[in-house]
């Protein structure tokens, strides 16, 4: 057995067959399917990440929406339809940061050393954990996006554009917990890192309350926050309800609406900006 053969020998994966050709791509493929396999192969944790949502779906969403009304109150029509958009994308935030915590305990366990010494460039192993933790994220929004019906959301092929919001929202969270992972070494450390960062990012993102008319604090807090722009962007692009469009619930900077193309692109530029961070210093590793 060669030194190829040995490199990329992780735990769901196969080895490098002798002769395959050192194309970076390689190792790219190779990872991403680690990260299929690691999904396949674990259902509980798929069906667990479906229960979270529909707790805060069902649960919350109804219960706010039928407190509102008892109290003649409401100001949106039908608030699990406005609570849907951020359920979707917190549904494909946990999935896509555990890629973070696997490279934690890979360096740990020390299947990453096996990688380090593959004949590839370093920067191809975080771009197929990267793909890996997109793609599992999107299939945990895929499932969301199956019971949206409950919401008010019309099963239409607009919802493939959803989806493809949703694989760039994960990428984004997959890109940002690889930067941790190759800056935090300590498991423990990683872990209340990401705890602590997620659910701020959610709660301060116009997912639970209209991103407009906020108190100064408030405001300036949700609108430097990346997230919001992504929620933003999902909750404009289902089709569903008036709710989802109404000019209260879209997010307002100062006169201006951001038009979607423009809250993707700038949720594309950080998460380059993150994978570009995360592959140099993982390319200085030792």
């Amino acid at each position: 057995m060669n030194r190829t053969d040995t490199a990329l020998a992780v735990p769901g994966t196969v080895r490098v067959p002798a002769g395959r050709t050192r194309h970076p791509a390689w190792p790219v493929l190779l990872l991403w399917r680690r990260e299929m396999i690691r999904l396949r192969h674990n259902p509980v944790r798929l069906a667990m990440g479906l229960v979270t949502p529909l707790l805060f779906l069902v649960v919350l969403g109804t219960g706010l929406d039928a407190a509102s009304s008892s109290l003649g109150k409401a100001q949106l029509n039908d608030y699990r339809a406005y609570l849907f958009p951020g359920v979707l994308v917190m549904s494909v935030q946990a999935p896509a940061i555990a890629v973070g915590i696997s490279l934690v305990w890979d360096r740990r366990v020390g299947v990453l050393r096996q990688m380090l010494v593959a004949p590839f460039p370093r920067s191809s192993i975080v771009l197929g954990l990267a793909a890996g933790g997109a793609t599992t994220g999107a299939v945990y929004g895929l499932m969301v996006l199956s019971v949206g019906g409950i919401a008010g959301i019309r099963y239409t092929p607009a919802l493939l554009v959803v989806l493809a919001e949703i694989l760039l929202i994960a990428l984004m969270f997959t890109s940002f917990g690889l930067l941790a992972a190759v800056t935090i070494r300590q498991v423990d450390t990683f872990q209340v890192v990401v705890n602590l960062s997620l659910m701020p990012l959610m709660f301060f993102s116009g997912a639970m309350f209209p991103p407009n008319g906020l108190p100064g604090w408030l405001d300036t807090v949700v609108k430097i926050n990346p997230l919001t722009y992504g929620v933003d962007a999902v909750r404009r692009t289902l089709p569903g309800p008036d709710t989802l469009t109404s000019e209260q619930t879209r997010l307002l900077l100062g006169d201006w609406h951001p038009p979607v193309a423009a809250e993707l692109g700038l949720l594309a530029v950080l998460t380059a900006a993150a994978l570009g961070f995360a592959a140099h210093r993982f390319s200085r590793t030792s």
